[in-house]
């Protein structure tokens, strides 16, 4: 019962997310590293504020032991970039994090890193699965926790200042004090609030969090920085008029911006502010990645630079293994996580938030007059994004219909070219596109449409949900 999906493994609590399921995949990794023979460098483990996610990481901790191998555990709920970079900067093979990211709060999951601190690639995540089913001897052995500790094959670490002084050295600090920015911090009950405060009080600006406290239940929202999910920080930033308004997801690898007008700005535009910022004013040089539901507007800001940007499927795993091979300045996704070259091999919203920061900070500008300058010469287009639920047989539907007879509707549009590299893709001469896949995280069909106005995306959603009859 145990599958990887794009961003790990991910269950209900008390369904399939159990203490056996989390021991027999510990247990699983336990044989993985030993066959590899990497079992005596040990692993570090994290965990974010979900329910049950300190106890999953001390159950997991106690099957390493128990195999003799050292866990290092971070003993403070943690952004699961720390637990990625902790991998990276000490080159250890392996490391979990205890986090469901974004999905509502019944859910928790676990995320596996390799080498370079890189989100498990599907090769790796088959090979645990198959390791996973290798396990016979249920309930696995487990060692007592105190016990772990007392033989010194459990460690409790917090190495949060290494990473933390890993971003401040590489953010021009000197610019942003300069500035006297006020920034208000949603991190949406999540992990990110000491982290990001740091960073930005250390660079001398003021601060005001909001949803800071921990709750299991996030508010009763799902924590994931969106238009609907943000509306009290855009409120926050109009009336405390604030300079900025930046939101992190539960586990603080997925990133969220009002600007200084209140308005929520969309992951596709951070990703291009971004890159622009880093190719205009930094003067990097290199091609830019995202997967196959992110704006295209983004090719258009390569092209002006001379620069190419490379599609991949979903899965940052896809992202940053792509970023790896073109050595590309920044990869992103449409739901809110990027990376840049120099820093991690994975998402990271603390450090885009504070790459953000120092963008207003060097061009001088507001982030609503950068967007701006940015549209006016590149031009615009709305994203829309629609998520709808469905029984066992209406996916077997689906997936029979698109993927497997590649029966497509009447499109109201000239065509380019149909691709089926994730889902199904469809490429329109105009430069508009429109993407239907299943989710890899939860059980959702997923619409993605962008086209130059918001009608028209909607439109050609809307042609999709009649013919699938969703």
């Amino acid at each position: 019962m145990i599958k990887f999906g794009t961003g790990g493994w991910r269950a209900v609590i008390g369904d399939e997310f159990t203490k056996e399921n989390i021991q027999i995949l510990s247990r699983a990794i336990c044989d993985k590293m030993r066959e590899e023979k990497v079992d005596k460098e040990g692993i570090v483990l994290g965990y974010d504020r979900r329910f049950l996610s300190k106890e999953a990481m001390q159950w997991a901790a106690q099957v390493f032991a128990a195999e003799g191998i050292k866990a290092s555990l971070i003993n403070k709920s943690a952004p699961t970039p720390l637990v990625m970079f902790y991998v990276m900067k000490h080159e250890y093979h392996y490391g979990m994090m205890i986090t469901a990211s974004h999905n509502p709060a019944i859910y928790n999951g676990i995320k596996v890193f390799t080498f370079g601190g890189r989100d498990a690639d599907e090769v790796q995540t088959a090979d645990i699965e198959r390791y996973i089913n290798e396990v016979t001897d249920i309930p696995v052995d487990e060692m007592n926790y105190a016990e772990g500790i007392g033989k010194g094959l459990i460690e409790e670490i917090y190495p949060l200042n290494e990473y933390l002084d890993s971003i401040i050295d590489t953010v021009d600090m000197d610019q942003i004090k300069k500035r006297g920015l006020r920034i208000a911090l949603d991190p949406m009950y999540g992990v990110s609030e000491t982290s990001l405060k740091t960073i930005l009080m250390t660079a001398r600006c003021e601060v005001e969090t909001i949803h800071e406290r921990h709750d299991t239940l996030f508010g009763g929202k799902l924590p994931a920085p969106t238009a609907e999910t943000l509306r009290t920080l855009q409120n926050y930033v109009i009336d405390r008029r604030c300079d900025l308004g930046l939101a992190t997801d539960g586990d603080a690898d997925r990133i969220g911006v009002i600007d200084d007008q209140g308005n929520f700005l969309h992951p596709n535009d951070i990703l291009v502010l971004l890159y622009y910022y880093l190719v205009k004013y930094k003067g990097w040089h290199g091609p830019a990645v995202r997967n196959i539901c992110t704006t295209h507007l983004l090719d258009r800001v390569a092209e002006s630079f001379g620069e190419q940007c490379y599609e991949v499927p979903v899965g940052f795993k896809h992202i940053s293994a792509k970023m790896f091979a073109t050595d590309a300045i920044i990869g992103g996704e449409s739901s809110g996580g990027m990376a840049v070259r120099g820093h991690i091999k994975g998402k990271d919203g603390i450090y885009a938030s504070a790459l953000l920061v120092e963008m207003i900070a060097v061009s001088g500008m507001k982030l609503s007059e950068i967007m701006e300058t940015i549209r006016k010469e590149f031009g615009g287009m709305a994203l829309e994004e629609r998520d709808y639920r469905f029984s066992p047989q209406k996916k077997e539907d689906i997936q029979k219909q698109l993927l497997v007879d590649k029966e497509l509707p009447q499109i109201p549009y000239e065509v380019e070219k149909v691709s089926y590299l994730d889902g199904l893709k469809i490429y329109l001469k105009d430069g508009g596109w429109i993407s239907v896949r299943f989710s890899g995280t939860e059980p959702l069909l997923r619409i993605f449409c962008e086209m130059k106005e918001k009608q028209d995306a909607a439109a050609f959603c809307k042609v999709f949900e009649d013919y699938l009859e969703l």
